[in-house]
């Protein structure tokens, strides 16, 4: 029987255990987490089908014309237009590739711990098709910006999501324009600060931080000038430039610090000082803490993962090798409640699902109320075990579970599942009654709706 500190390797730690899997950790749970730190490529997502944040745009910018166009000459005829579009890629086409091909992924990684990061980190820097003009690239966001870079420096990380098209475009910088710029004299445009209070509270040093309004603000006219190319822009339609003409210029201060006038670089000088900011450091500390570690995770695992952070001038790759050395984070009870997609995912892992059927999995993902790139606001995914224990949720869970169990029940033994994805961690109470189901169906839906599956 597989140990209890197995179980929380590929558990708590990474996304469920696949058939043969906790096998392989077994003999140094510790060791095999911490190989998958410096595995970098392994969370490479392949596949043909999926397009870059610039093709994706310009794409998205050729549908939104021959739209237009359609319409216009179509006078108001909806099956014409439908006619019109039906050889070109929809953005919701591609947002759907995106979405298959990450759950495919999540499904057959060798890297879970790896893949379980990237998710960490993406939600932490979320963009979200809930606004229309992310949809082409959410995607792409996180194959760009976030994959690459779960293991390195913070400020790598920081740049990389701020200056992406998608959060450009999710947070309104494309459109901000300085007051004081060429272009906002010209044409009385105005300053936008989305991006920047998300920056402050969300990305780096979080609400309790210490920054004002007048940080805000002058932090948003620092910012000024990154935005899109869009169909008409001067540059590559779909790539991000720096627009000296939308540019506030001047001297700018932001918590404290002086930052003189040097264009683009200034918003990059910003993020380099708050990605190495203490405060920074115990906002991730408690984030990554709370993810992995409990809901309300103990001030001394915060204060070692802020330590990590600080001591590494913000090393990802050294924040999550303390993160698995930490005693606390190896707690025999699971207490951390598995979002939606997390039980999705451990679910078909556990099953050694190897093939998803795209029209079951956009089903699933409405039904379960996850849905990814679609988080209800920029503060991502709920971490916390209220916001998915709801009785309609659990319900579902349920509904779920057994239907699949109908599904795939006679291919698959329970006690075999429930030895690879729960060894040792299953409790008496659940291996008497997976052991004493009256048919397979039943003893896999007793497993899935166990407290022991349902909790990492």
């Amino acid at each position: 029987m597989h140990s209890i500190q197995t179980m929380i390797a590929t558990n708590r730690f990474g996304l469920g255990a696949r058939p043969g899997e906790a096998a392989e950790a077994n003999a140094d749970p510790r060791g095999w987490l911490l190989a998958q730190i410096d595995t970098a490529g392994s969370s490479r997502l392949e596949n043909d089908g999926l397009e870059g944040s610039e093709q994706s745009l310009v794409a998205w910018y050729a549908f939104q014309s021959a739209r237009r166009r359609a319409t216009k000459e179509s006078k108001g005829d909806e099956e014409a237009v439908r006619q019109a579009l039906s050889g070109l890629t929809t953005p919701r086409e591609l947002v759907a590739r995106e979405i298959a091909a990450r759950a495919s992924f999540a499904i057959s990684t060798n890297a879970p711990f790896r893949e379980r990061l990237v998710r960490f980190w993406a939600n932490h820097f979320t963009v979200s098709t809930t606004r229309n003009v992310v949809v082409p690239v959410a995607g792409a966001f996180e194959r760009e910006a976030i994959r690459p870079r779960v293991t390195g420096h913070f400020f790598e990380l920081l740049h990389a999501a701020e200056t992406h098209p998608a959060m450009l475009l999710y947070l309104d910088n494309a459109q901000s324009v300085g007051p004081n710029s060429t272009l906002g004299r010209r044409r009385d445009r105005g300053l936008n600060e989305n991006l920047a209070r998300e920056i402050l509270e969300l990305h780096t040093v979080g609400v309790d931080g210490g920054y004002t309004q007048n940080d805000v603000t002058a932090f948003a006219r620092i910012l000024t000038g990154w935005t899109v190319a869009g169909p008409r822009a001067p540059k590559s339609r779909g790539t991000v430039f720096f627009d000296e003409r939308r540019h506030e210029p001047g001297t700018h201060t932001v918590l404290g610090t002086r930052y003189p006038a040097v264009g683009g670089e200034q918003a990059v000088r910003v993020l380099r000082d708050l990605s190495v900011r203490p405060e920074t450091a115990r906002f991730i500390a408690t984030k990554l803490a709370r993810h992995f570690i409990a809901d309300q995770p103990p001030e001394s695992a915060i204060d070692a993962l802020g330590k990590a952070f600080m001591g590494s001038d913000g090393h990802l790759g050294t924040v999550s090798a303390e993160l698995v050395r930490l005693k606390e984070a190896w707690a025999e009870q699971p207490v951390k409640f598995k979002t939606p997609e997390e039980f999705q995912v451990s679910t078909l892992r556990g099953l050694g699902v190897e093939k998803l059927r795209l029209r079951e999995l956009r089903a699933t993902y409405a039904s379960l109320g996850q849905t990814p790139f679609s988080a209800p606001s920029p503060a991502g995914w709920p971490d916390h075990a209220d916001a998915w224990l709801g009785p309609d949720a659990v319900k579902k869970r349920l509904e779920w579970a057994q239907a699949l169990s109908a599904r795939v029940g006679n291919r698959v033994d329970p006690r075999v599942m429930l030895a690879e994805t729960l060894g040792a961690a299953a409790g008496q109470t659940t291996r008497r009654m997976v052991n004493g189901a009256d048919s397979r169906e039943q003893g896999l839906t007793l497993i899935l709706m166990a407290p022991e599956f349902q909790r990492r």
